[in-house]
């Protein structure tokens, strides 16, 4: 029988895999300690896409995921989005603790896609899917 406890979703840089486009992390110390003891399940969409490591960045642009070098990567940040909900499959969750600014997670603001580090009120593809499946989610910098 499955457990019934409910998880904590986490975007998996924030607890230190280095799974970011620059190969880096997103590791919170204060997110790890909020999180201590608590079922968590972490999760990248990025790295279930497919999408390596380190990676060119990407941004959202007329809300479509679009690389520095103006490739469209749309659908591939959508399957993984997808990946990432299967990969959820019928767990309780109960809210999702995603990275600030991520064409992905971004909860509450996204970078606008001039690459230049201005952010725009907005949120990230998983966010999104998140929120449509009734799913509280919560900015990193909200904990």
């Amino acid at each position: 029988m499955e457990d019934e406890q409910p998880c904590i979703l986490v975007s998996a840089c924030i607890l230190g895999e280095n799974c970011k486009f620059n190969g880096k992390n997103n590791y919170s110390a204060r997110a790890v300690a909020y999180l201590a003891g608590k079922k968590v399940l972490p999760i990248c969409p990025e790295i279930l896409a497919g999408l390596p490591t380190p990676r060119e960045p990407a941004e959202l642009i007329n809300g479509r995921v679009t690389e520095c070098s103006g490739r469209d990567v749309h659908e591939i940040y959508q399957h993984g989005v997808a990946q990432a909900i299967a990969a959820i499959g019928q767990r309780k969750i109960s809210h999702a603790v995603l990275q600030s600014r991520s064409p992905t997670c971004g909860v509450n603001c996204v970078y606008d896609g001039s690459f230049t580090g201005k952010l725009v009120a907005g949120s990230g593809l998983f966010a999104q899917r998140l929120r449509e499946l009734g799913i509280e989610v919560v900015d990193v910098e909200d904990v």
